[in-house]
């Protein structure tokens, strides 16, 4: 089969296992798990940051992000397809007790002047706007990607305004792979930042969130909290280290081949919409006689999974478990499914 599901579908491969298997362990809550460890140092030190936290998942980090950057009444501004507002089981005001102030964007991407217009005057029957969050590349908006020069005003009028702003890197090597910014420029304009190391990285597991020593300090009591404490959990960190020494470049690849099937795609007569396509992710809307639940199975009964994304859309999200016949069987099926 041909797991188009998500990217976060890759499994380990044996050098990654190898070098999983060699790690030197201690517990980490308590801080002494030496891998672990190593990996947090690594990662803030690759966006400039003083301090780096590893969690089990990027929501996690998001909304562990989302409670050290808040209080109770804040607000949260973001895009209405952020990750944080879709996908997060609304842990925004479960977790921190803060509502979400929602910004119609481009393709999931938000400008300066949209969050200008969306501040709070501050009257006491409103939340305070106190943080914006920004997701690149944003899942749902296709894959999109934000550059440094989209970035840097929002970052610039954020702190001019006492605003704090989170970003949602869950997939910023994807970004970073096209635009080829270097991630300390990256870092200094985001308070926090959460990187994911189990979608395109291909690790198994985990995600980081990086900032402050004093704000992943907090970030830590959060993590225990939520149950997200793990004892001898080096072996997912080197994980995470073998992931980011050897898989970045092969997130180029993914970003092409899935540019590559949007533009045969985009020719198909089942095909209403295409969302632009920038890096591993496709979105595309089936005419309105195609539902997609009946085109999922389409899919799988000619060896292709994927998933529904809403709004008569499907989403495919190449990885480097993807292979070049995988592809070349793609450019052979699609145009033949109805």
């Amino acid at each position: 089969m041909i797991n188009l599901i998500s990217d976060t579908v890759t499994k380990p491969c044996r050098d990654m296992l190898a070098y999983m298997m060699q790690a030197e362990v201690g517990d980490d809550v308590f801080g002494e798990d030496p891998t672990v460890n190593a990996l947090q140092e690594k990662v803030a030190k690759m966006f400039g940051k003083e301090a780096g936290l590893f969690c089990p998942s990027g929501t996690m980090t998001n909304q562990i992000a989302i409670k050290i950057n808040t209080n109770p009444l804040d607000e949260v501004i973001c895009d209405i397809d952020s990750h944080i507002y879709q996908s997060e089981t609304g842990g925004y005001a479960f977790n921190s007790g803060v509502a979400v102030n929602l910004i119609q964007g481009n393709y999931g991407k938000i400008t300066t002047n949209q969050v200008a217009n969306v501040i709070k005057p501050g009257h006491d029957w409103q939340p305070i706007s106190k943080l914006v969050v920004l997701e690149n590349t944003c899942n749902k908006g296709g894959g999109s990607i934000y550059t440094l020069d989209e970035v840097v005003p929002t970052s610039n009028y954020c702190k001019a305004n006492g605003l704090n702003i989170h970003l949602d890197g869950a997939r910023i090597f994807n970004a970073l792979v096209e635009t080829n910014e270097s991630t300390i420029d990256w870092g200094r304009h985001f308070d926090t930042i959460s990187i994911c190391l189990s979608k395109g990285l291909g690790a198994p597991v985990g995600s980081l969130l990086l900032g402050t020593k004093d704000k992943i300090k907090e970030a830590r009591r959060f993590r225990k909290v939520m149950g997200g404490g793990m004892r001898q959990a080096g072996y997912l960190a080197a994980a995470g280290i073998f992931a980011l020494e050897n898989n970045i470049p092969k997130l180029k690849i993914d970003n092409d081949r899935a540019k590559h099937i949007g533009k045969i795609l985009s020719s198909l007569p089942f095909v209403q919409e295409l969302k632009p396509v920038q890096s591993n992710i496709v979105i595309f809307k089936l005419q309105d006689d195609i539902r997609d639940h009946d085109f999922i199975q389409i899919l799988k009964q000619n060896g292709i999974l994927a998933v529904p994304f809403g709004d008569n859309t499907i989403r495919f999200v190449f990885h480097l478990d993807i292979t070049e016949n995988m592809v070349e069987q793609l450019e052979q099926i699609l145009p033949t499914l109805i």
